[in-house]
């Protein structure tokens, strides 16, 4: 009788398993569900990609999955012609209820959480704008501020040497000088005038498009019981050391402050390698000009707490457009230095082989600054030349961006040329949304094979920035929207499924090529640092899992081709979320 009635439990048990383990292995997070890991706005829209070919209905539950709160049916199949996979958007724009939730197939599983709420990005906004203050150079970061990630102060730059390549008549070859301060690049230690030219553009730029909301955020770092906004705070950091890169007696401005070779994988005070600075030429002139010229204008706020400094900004940018007039074809050639002097120098030799977009952007800050029609024949000349999405190399929109937002203070030759110079805006916009609804992941991001380039993640923001000026200046919201399904790509619903900012959703990158992040000893990477994404170029020699385009990232911290980290990178992302946070009750 016992062993008929064991028997018989365990037969009922079996047909149990049978009957409820296909729909209990269904009930788990499917990588084949892709969305904002964050969240979204209870007004605007929600979409997530599904990669299944089968039609079938999506539901919106709990956390607990106890309760089905909204359903809908997939839209039509989408071959992603990259990967030859089917994807299927699932849109529950008019689910509007506030809370954290889950998206569900029962076929396939459950997504990551998201949360639906104003101001959900608001944490990101945060994260992103701190990350800068983990970055800085020639400070000690204490756990009052920094948290788990405290650490000692790295590269003091007290002591930087002039290169051979820099000497000068006034500072000869061995000369030292100081050059403290400054974010470090990227997942290395050095500092390159160039890339700090777009990030800081970028920066600036935000602060006058959205100066309401970007005062709004406390970042919690030293500065931030002063009364200037952190986000000005933070620029400042490495603005007072850019200023240290100017050779004040002729104006001309030094590449880079570097070692002449990068450091292993240790901590900021571990590396006390001898620091260089190379090579004045007139790229990073131009673009600390630039740079200067606008913060003269933005820091002119707040001359009763920095006084001089806005007067300081535009001194120094008029110095250095004059170097750039009397040099203006100098470029820097890491190869040909090295052929010419020692000790050879083989960090990251951002070299740029076209000034023209340099001096355009210059000259237009300048111009909006000073009000000077000498500067606006350098514009003039560039108005028949497309406009292309910007890069640290290719800085001719934030010329654009700046003309149009101070487009009713200009003189009468800029106020003639407005609406052309908006046109190239909006052309550029315009060419971003082409056929953006046959997309398999309904973005602008990832149209062709050749958005996924070295950085992709950043080109994505900037293509949501270029799209938030189109809405500026058109108040099309369509501009606006597609704009937010660029930072929705980013933080998952791509090819991936990664939410590529450290520390924020659920599958966000751990192992960035990031050196204080890998050195560290902690677990978790340093929040708030965006990984340059997909990239088929695979230029390190790490192993990839795919050669896919937008599904060629690999979350190892010696990929510095898809997962190292840089500030002008973040400085875009910074930018899309501050601006989609304080437009958000304009997205439709």
């Amino acid at each position: 009788m016992k062993n008929w009635f064991t028997s018989s439990l365990f037969f009922l048990f079996f047909i149990f398993t049978l009957c409820f383990l296909p729909s209990a292995l269904s009930q788990t997070i499917s990588d084949k569900i892709r969305l904002n890991q964050i969240g979204f706005y209870p007004n605007g829209p929600k979409t997530a990609a599904i990669l299944t070919s089968e039609e079938s209905s999506f539901y919106i539950l709990n956390t607990t999955h106890t309760d089905t709160l909204f359903s809908g049916k997939l839209q039509k199949p989408v071959t992603n012609p990259l990967s030859g996979k089917i994807v299927r958007l699932a849109d529950f724009s008019s689910f509007r209820k506030q809370g954290t939730f889950v998206l569900s197939i029962p076929t396939l599983g459950y997504s990551y959480p998201f949360t639906i709420s104003n101001n959900v990005h608001h944490p990101l906004a945060v994260s992103t704008l701190k990350s800068y203050y983990y970055q800085r150079a020639s400070i000690p970061l204490i756990s009052k501020f920094a948290g788990q990630w405290a650490r000692a102060e790295g590269h003091p730059d007290t002591q930087v040497v002039i290169h051979p390549s820099a000497a000068s008549a006034n500072r000869q070859a061995g000369t030292v000088i100081s050059s403290s301060r400054g974010w470090y690049d990227a997942g290395d230690y050095n500092k390159y005038i160039v890339n700090s030219g777009i990030t800081m553009g970028t920066l600036l730029s935000l602060y006058e498009d959205f100066p309401q909301y970007a005062e709004s955020i406390h970042t919690n770092i030293p500065e931030s019981q002063n009364v200037i906004p952190d986000l000005l705070d933070e620029i400042l950091w490495n603005l007072r050391w850019m200023l240290t890169m100017q050779d004040g007696e002729d104006g001309g401005v030094y590449h880079k402050l570097t070692n002449p070779s990068f450091d292993g994988m240790i901590m900021p005070d571990k590396a006390i390698k001898t620091r260089y600075v190379v090579q004045k030429n007139t790229i990073a002139t131009l673009d600390f000009a630039a740079v200067m010229a606008q913060a003269s204008r933005v820091f002119r706020k707040y001359s009763k707490q920095l006084p001089g400094l806005s007067d300081s900004c535009l001194q120094s940018a008029q110095k250095a457009w004059a170097w750039a007039q009397k040099n203006p074809d100098i470029l820097y050639q890491q190869n040909l230095i090295n052929q010419q002097s020692d000790p050879d120098i083989t960090t990251g030799a951002y070299e740029d082989k076209n000034n023209k977009d340099e001096w355009v952007w210059a000259a237009a800050e300048l111009y909006v600054t000073t009000k000077d029609d000498k500067y606006y024949p350098y514009i003039k000349q560039d108005l028949d030349n497309a406009l292309t999405i910007p890069s640290w190399n290719q800085v001719r929109a934030l010329a654009y961006y700046s003309l149009s937002r101070y487009g009713s203070n200009l003189t009468q030759a800029g106020k003639k040329d407005l609406p052309t110079i908006q046109q190239h805006i909006t052309i550029v916009a315009d060419n971003l949304l082409n056929d953006v609804e046959t997309q398999p992941y309904g973005t602008v991001m990832g149209k062709t094979a050749k958005d996924y380039i070295w950085g992709s993640n950043s080109l994505a923001a900037n293509q949501g920035i270029a799209l938030i000026y189109a809405y500026q200046i058109t108040h099309n919201s369509r501009y606006l929207h597609y704009a937010l399904s660029n930072l929705d790509f980013i933080l998952g619903r791509n090819g991936t499924g990664y939410c590529y900012v450290t520390g924020l959703g659920s599958k966000s990158p751990h192992h960035p090529h990031h050196r204080p992040s890998i050195a560290d000893g902690i677990d978790e990477p340093i929040p708030g640092l965006l990984a340059g994404g997909a990239n088929p170029g695979q230029q390190d020699k790490c192993e990839y899992p795919t050669t896919i385009a937008d599904e060629c990232y690999v979350d190892i911290d010696c990929s510095y081709a898809t997962n190292e980290v840089a500030i002008n990178w973040n400085a875009p992302m910074v930018y899309l979320v501050i601006a989609i946070e304080a437009l958000q009750r304009s997205i439709k």
